[in-house]
């Protein structure tokens, strides 16, 4: 049995998936209860409010060890929550949502987070080399071991919460509701609904509407248009049967692929990180970095039939990231080793070199290493519940 079809073994109704990731949510949420009061107090002591803050002041209020702290514990709330949906909604043990394997690999984790690392820092200390005059030394030796302390015990923690939302827990409830034809439903729906509310944003925010603010009330009725013009839509197409038609079951009918869970995921991962500062600087032309780094850790993760290489990966990323360099205008304000000062850009070797070239080489290394076969099965495979009798749901 493959790593998806581990959600056949347990109870896998989609509604539990939605429940579920409500309540990883709700935790996240809550996790951040302690960031902004901290971050309040301080701005009201400036005779400021985080209100009226944009994500980059935000970041910069605190100090940034506190600020990583407090930042990264909302990562903790979520990742227990996941772990009691898992066990008490679904039924399902944590080995199960991480692997296809009898047990965890952790040889695999240290594998890819001690090969990234290495490479990752290379490239960072090659670059400073290259262009020295791209940063600025920023070590203080107390204030670099408070943060090693904090990053070494919680960016584990956050890159996990992540991989476990979106390779395991996700790649799997995808998987088994693309079965269901209201699932696909779902996703037309929330895809569309998106594209409708962009627009009637974009709308609002040309030279002709510039002098209304987009404030609670404008983006509540925004909301509120973008509603209506669905039902509106669902309306037509309920009355038209499409969603009974050849052409529609045909599309369900292919839907049942692994490469839908897989671009889902990736999509999705990408979209959480549009609220980074980072896209606020550079634009969106920055999210084909992050779309690309999900897509790539989800192929990693069906080739693997886990998510061993993907947890090592994304950890070494970010703790190495962490450690080494900073930038005024990045999500993460460390005291780091380095400071970034060059013009931040999304040129070559910010998009182009990570995902088209370093990502498939690594790819293909991670392949070689563990004899990965059957790309198009595991990668395009169509998705197939196993036989009742191979399995038992548990109570």
């Amino acid at each position: 049995m493959n790593f998806i079809q581990q959600a056949f073994k347990v109870k896998h109704d989609f509604w539990r998936y939605l429940v579920g990731s409500v309540i990883v949510f709700i935790a996240a949420i809550i996790g951040q209860i302690p960031y902004m009061v901290a971050a309040e107090f301080k701005a009201m002591s400036d005779g400021k409010s985080i209100l009226s803050m944009n994500e980059q002041e935000l970041m910069s209020v605190l100090e940034p060890n506190l600020n990583l702290f407090l930042m990264l514990l909302s990562f903790a709330f979520g990742l227990a929550a996941l772990f009691l949906v898992v066990k008490f909604l679904h039924k399902q043990s944590i080995k199960s949502v991480t692997t296809a394997r009898s047990k965890i690999d952790w040889k695999r984790v240290w594998f890819a987070f001690i090969f990234w690392g290495i490479i990752s820092s290379g490239m960072v200390l090659l670059d400073y080399y290259l262009a020295p005059e791209g940063y600025v030394w920023n070590f203080e030796l107390e204030r670099f071991l408070i943060l090693a302390v904090i990053a070494i015990l919680l960016i584990p923690i956050q890159t996990s919460t992540e991989e476990y939302i979106f390779r395991g827990y996700l790649m799997q409830g995808f998987a088994a509701g693309t079965l269901n034809k209201k699932f696909l439903v779902g996703i037309f729906y929330s895809m569309l609904f998106v594209s409708i509310y962009l627009f009637f944003k974009s709308f609002f925010e040309t030279d002709i509407l510039a002098k209304i603010p987009i404030s609670g009330f404008v983006t509540f009725i925004i909301f509120i248009l973008s509603v209506l013009i669905l039902l509106l839509i669902d309306f037509i197409l309920t009355k038209l049967n499409f969603f009974n038609s050849e052409f529609y079951n045909n599309i369900f009918q292919k839907g049942k692929n692994k490469v839908v869970p897989l671009l889902l995921t990736s999509v999705i991962f990408g979209g959480m990180h549009v609220f980074n500062p980072e896209v606020s600087k550079l634009g969106y032309l920055v999210m084909v970095y992050y779309i690309g780094t999900g897509l790539f850790l989800g192929i990693i993760t069906l080739m693997d039939e886990g998510m061993e290489l993907a947890l090592g990966f994304h950890a070494a990323n970010n703790l190495f990231g962490a450690l080494l360099v900073t930038a005024d205008w990045s999500v993460l304000q460390t005291h780091s080793i380095f400071k970034d000062t060059s013009d931040p850009g999304v040129g070559f070797t910010d998009i182009v070199l990570p995902v088209f070239i370093i990502f498939p080489i690594i790819i293909f290394i991670f392949a070689k290493v563990y004899k990965w076969k059957n790309w198009k099965e595991r990668l395009f495979g169509k998705i197939v519940e196993p036989p009742q009798e191979n399995y038992k749901v548990l109570d």
